[in-house]
């Protein structure tokens, strides 16, 4: 079988095909005879030889080059090539680099070589140096069995020493050469083993050299080798060398920005790592990640975890061995294992039990309140015979500035325990209190957690502010998240999202505190035990600042009593015309406003000592806030109730007018709840319904228009306690008859005339107290309620208890019902 080859850049025709086979090598000179005419049988080509395609660049003459063979074809092609006497072999660069070792797939012209040493032969592979010597067309190709073999004409290179204009392609070669060279010195040593192997007067050996240099795709090259004018192949590659030193250049820029670029990174990590070495060879330091596991193992030696917590830290301490620091799973692992170590696991403090030793702190820290501290006794009393304090939630209900906190403070000092407070207020995210899932970026644990971490005991004394002002929102419900944490059945083995283990609650003291119950939820309060503070007196007011409240404010302003003193007068004058609240905050800001005004008198140089008295009060806080006057209007339509808020126990003024007109009606005023407007039609009802029987005109409501009014509408009112005042108002305006002088009453009225028991008795009999009311009536219901109360709450009070509305009708205008029917 035999193949023409279509292809020929001299335009030459193939000489007619002979009969020999391709293994009987005609001979043609390789060079010019020498002087003596002589030549040897090494430097006669065959006109005939074994082909190896080439990829992905061609060969080049005058360049010792080594050749990879691999398939057990191509290497017994090599192998008969080396042992025969030419020892020739030709090199071909295929077409298509993916395509087959077919004659198709040939480029016409290729290079011949001299296989100068085999260096590695096994059956299916060869590596064999080669030296490259002449350029060859491809006049025939024999696709045989045994491999390809081609007849070739061979392309010796011309005498071109004597053409200048050579000589000059060749010095700027040379030249770009030389550019390249100090750009990549890597260049040097192939011109050295050029140089030590040819001659630079030889333009074509240098442009065949200087082409095999670049790195141009190999079918430009191919198009180089396939060149046979000198002159045009030098100014080929003089293109190439340009193209190639460009492309050099522009590799030494990029390379030097990114040097810059990491040049200072590169310096600090080697600094970094020199002063690791440094510390850890003189034993400063030890590396990161060791330090931080002997230091959670540290830890763990104190602690008494239960099982799952101590298989979850085993396996997080392996897995963060595992973990490289600079992985950003490290410091989600280092993370979780400081607060699992952190917390304190089975660590106890010792509880007191001393009942006298809690009464004499709670007596120094609180004056008054002795339900309250009676109750707190209790408890601990419990806690010494159990032997253990655990298992109750108080919850401390009052109004603002009733001293609930420092209550809270007071019980963990009482019993020795540690103290933490945080507030539950406006929380509306149930991530705060169970934390955060640790998949999150930024996750922490919840504030119970936390607090367990602050504490640093396993059964601190914490203290939830603000329990009733809890929210709801998307995020979820902190309220129903709490029903675990609180409730001793299942607070033993509180599960946090974040620690994902077990962690026991049971042991810790909860103390709660709210201004109101009706806002917590029903489930959280059936868990708490309530504790009413409902607020002071005006003798306890006055107690209070002079033992606490004065003391506080003089340190606080750089005061002593030498300088300053306030009568007793005048505290009671504070308490009574300046601060009615329930608690005692609104005193401290008035008391003060004094020391400030103080200050700044001794600041300018007084001398001498300030005592305050009733008189010298208006110069300090201005004109009184409250007055009697203000409290009690005796006059026809006008009756006082008590009401409760969660301020604290209040009095509440009731106003009723009639307008004659020729139709009846009924209106309210003042910012009335859906109550209180039910308790108002009742009372409108009621007294339309008996006029007859209390004396009055039975077309009097036929005749007129009512109007009930609340003073102070811009504060909303509401709250199932007001019908007797109500009705009381409109049979004394109807009458014309005031009430009796400082009365005060409350009670919820139906239609029938009974009435129905309220709450608050305390708080609203301390601010009848504070008020100055004298005669007090309460519904029956309530005796017991207020027989309860300490004995210097009810002293010097004229107190009534009614069933029905003629008991109220006849303490208030002084005469019974039936006596006014007659």
């Amino acid at each position: 079988m035999t193949q023409h080859n279509e292809e020929d850049p001299q335009q030459e025709q193939p000489p007619e095909q002979t009969d020999s086979t391709p293994e009987e090598a005609d001979v043609t000179p390789a060079s010019e005879e020498t002087a003596d005419g002589l030549v040897l049988a090494s430097d006669i080509l065959p006109d005939r030889i074994p082909i190896i395609p080439l990829r992905p660049r061609p060969a080049f003459p005058a360049i010792l080059i080594p050749l990879n063979i691999t398939g057990a074809e191509k290497v017994s092609i090599v192998r008969k090539a080396a042992e025969s006497a030419s020892q020739a072999i030709g090199m071909v660069l295929v077409r298509q680099l993916d395509g087959r070792d077919e004659p198709d797939n040939l480029h016409p012209v290729g290079v011949v070589g001299k296989i100068v040493k085999v260096l590695k032969a096994e059956e299916d592979s060869a590596q064999v140096l080669v030296n490259c010597l002449e350029r060859f067309v491809i006049r025939e190709i024999f696709d045989t069995p045994g491999g390809l073999f081609a007849r070739v004409s061979y392309q010796f290179e011309q005498d071109t020493k004597r053409r200048e204009e050579l000589k000059a392609y060749s010095l700027a070669i040379l030249s770009t050469l030389k550019e390249l060279v100090q750009i990549n010195p890597l260049y040097s040593e192939e011109i050295k083993m050029f140089l030590g192997r040819s001659s630079m007067d030889d333009p074509g050996r240098l442009a065949d050299f200087a082409a095999n240099l670049t790195s141009a795709d190999g079918q430009e090259l191919q198009q180089i080798l396939a060149t046979f004018d000198v002159r045009e192949r030098i100014e080929q590659v003089l293109v190439l060398l340009k193209k190639e030193l460009e492309v050099s250049r522009l590799q030494s820029k990029i390379s030097k920005q990114i040097e810059k670029r990491i040049s200072t990174h590169q310096r600090e990590f080697f600094l970094r790592e020199q002063l690791k070495a440094i510390k850890k060879e003189l034993g400063l330091e030890k590396e990161g990640k060791t330090s931080e596991i002997e230091k959670f193992r540290e830890r763990l030696a104190g602690l008494k975890l239960n099982d799952e917590a101590r298989k979850a830290i085993d396996e997080e301490i392996e897995k963060l061995q595992l973990i490289e620091p600079s992985s950003p799973e490290y410091n989600v692992s280092r993370n979780y294992l400081d607060w699992l170590t952190i917390l304190p696991w089975g660590k106890h403090t010792r509880d007191s039990y001393d009942i006298a030793k809690a009464k004499k702190a709670l007596d120094r820290d609180h004056f008054g309140l002795e339900d309250v501290k009676q109750r707190i006794l209790e408890f601990i009393a419990v806690g010494k015979m159990k032997g253990d304090i655990s298992g109750s939630i108080l919850c401390l209900v009052g109004p603002p500035g009733v001293g609930k906190t420092s209550i809270g403070k007071s019980v963990a000092a009482a019993i020795g325990r540690n103290f933490y407070r945080f507030s539950l207020g406006g929380m509306r995210d149930e991530a705060e209190i169970k934390g955060h899932r640790r998949t999150y970026i930024g996750a922490m644990p919840g504030k119970f957690i936390q607090a367990m971490k602050i504490a640093g005991s396993a059964n601190p004394v914490l203290m939830l502010d603000e329990i009733d002002k809890i929210g709801a929102s998307f995020h979820g419900d902190p309220a129903s998240a709490l029903l675990e944490v609180l409730d001793p059945e299942q607070n033993n083995s509180f599960r946090d999202h974040y620690l994902d283990v077990p962690f026991d609650l049971s042991n810790v003291l909860f103390i709660a505190t709210a201004n109101q119950l009706d806002t917590i939820p029903a489930p959280l309060l059936d868990r708490m035990e309530i504790i009413r503070l409902s607020g002071y007196i005006l003798a306890e007011k006055v107690e209070i600042a002079r033992r606490y409240l004065i003391p506080k404010a003089l340190e606080n302003h750089g005061l002593t009593r030498q300088q300053v003193s306030i009568r007793k007068e005048a505290l009671e004058a504070i308490v009574e015309n300046y601060a009615r609240e329930a608690g005692v905050r609104g005193l401290e800001n008035r008391i003060k406003k004094i020391m400030r005004k103080a200050a700044m008198a001794f600041a300018e140089g007084a001398q001498e000592r300030l005592t305050i008295g009733r008189k010298e009060l208006e110069s300090y806080l201005g004109k009184p806030v409250f007055s009697q006057d203000e409290v009690f209007k005796n006059v026809p339509g006008v009756v006082t109730g008590l009401a409760w808020t969660s301020m604290g126990g209040a009095t509440l003024q009731i106003e009723a007018t009639a307008v004659a007109s020729q139709s009846k009606g009924f209106k309210q005023t003042g910012q009335l709840g859906k109550v209180m407007v039910e308790s108002s039609e009742i009372a409108y009802s009621y007294v339309m319904g008996h006029l007859q029987q209390f004396g009055l005109p039975q077309d009097f409501f036929d005749r007129h228009f009512i109007h009930l009014h609340v003073p102070a509408g811009a504060t909303p009112k509401d709250g199932p306690s007001a019908g007797v005042t109500m009705t009381t108002a409109l049979l004394s305006m109807i009458s014309g008859r005031p009430v009796r002088k400082k009365l005060g009453m409350t009670g919820e009225l139906t239609l029938t005339g009974q009435v129905l028991p309220i709450g608050g008795v305390k708080e609203k009999t301390i601010a009848a107290r504070r008020s100055g009311l004298k005669v007090l009536i309460f519904p029956e219901s309530n005796r017991k309620d207020f027989e309860e109360l300490p004995d210097h709450l009810r002293e010097g009070l004229e107190v009534h208890f009614a069933r029905n509305y003629q008991d109220v009708y006849a303490v208030a205008f002084g005469q019974p019902a039936a006596t006014a029917k007659e």
